[in-house]
Parts: C-alpha cells; structure tokens; sequence
C-alpha cells in the first residue's frame, strides 16, 4: 500500500541505539542521503501510524517476536498479540515490539529493516 507523502526527505522511525538502525542511519549519511529521524521511544506511536504501516506491510511483519523486550514479556501479554487488534495495541504501548527501522519514503511507501540495495534504489544512489 502506498500512502500520500507528507515529506520531502525519508522518515526513519526506531530507537537510536538500536544496532540496525545505527546502520541505516550510518548509510544514509554515508550515501549523502537526507532523512529525518523520529525516536519513537521518545515520540512514541500513534495507533493512527501503526494503523498505517500495519495496512502497507502487514501486522506481522511489524511485531518483533525476536528481540528482549519481546522475551520479557510474560505469556499472557504475548498471547494478546495473537491477532491484529491485539498486537497493535502492544506495540503502542511498548514502542520497542515494533521492527526497525520503519521508514515512510517520500513517495509515501513503507518499509521495515535495513536493506542497502533497496534503500539504494528508493534514494536513487548507488548500493556501494
């Protein structure tokens, strides 16, 4: 799903001392590319955005079962995320079960994780 863009340069949400996101952000810069960065254990999610990336990538995909805070959960809270309604709502409270970084291009398609062929070709740079 592709949603109207609402800024000229990317949007990279995550948390800043995420080891992915340090090399995303590392790559932008490196590639001379301009993006804002919003922190989202700062700034938080709204259910509106979560609602919208959820629609372009999927609930699934957005949920990070591989991570701690996802392992300290306890089992009835793990459970809640068994469907979308459920898992939303986790990862707006808890801004760190949501993959990173998620990245709104300027065309106004999303993306989640850090892959530098892909960014390469959305930013129009070369993948080196």
């Amino acid at each position: 799903m592709t949603v109207a863009p609402t800024h000229a340069a990317p949007r990279v949400h995550g948390i800043p001392h995420c080891d992915t996101v340090k090399r995303a952000r590392a790559w932008l810069a490196a590639q001379g590319v301009a993006h804002e960065f919003v922190d989202f254990k700062k700034a938080g999610v709204s259910a509106g955005q979560l609602q919208r990336w959820a629609a372009a990538l999927g609930w699934e995909r957005l949920l990070n079962r591989q991570g701690t805070t996802w392992r300290r959960l306890d089992p009835a809270a793990q459970q809640s995320a068994a469907d979308a309604g459920g898992a939303l709502a986790l990862m707006q409270a808890q801004p760190s079960l949501v993959k990173r970084p998620v990245v709104e291009w300027p065309d106004g398609s999303v993306t989640v994780g850090f892959s530098p062929a892909e960014w390469a070709e959305r930013a129009g740079v070369s993948a080196d």
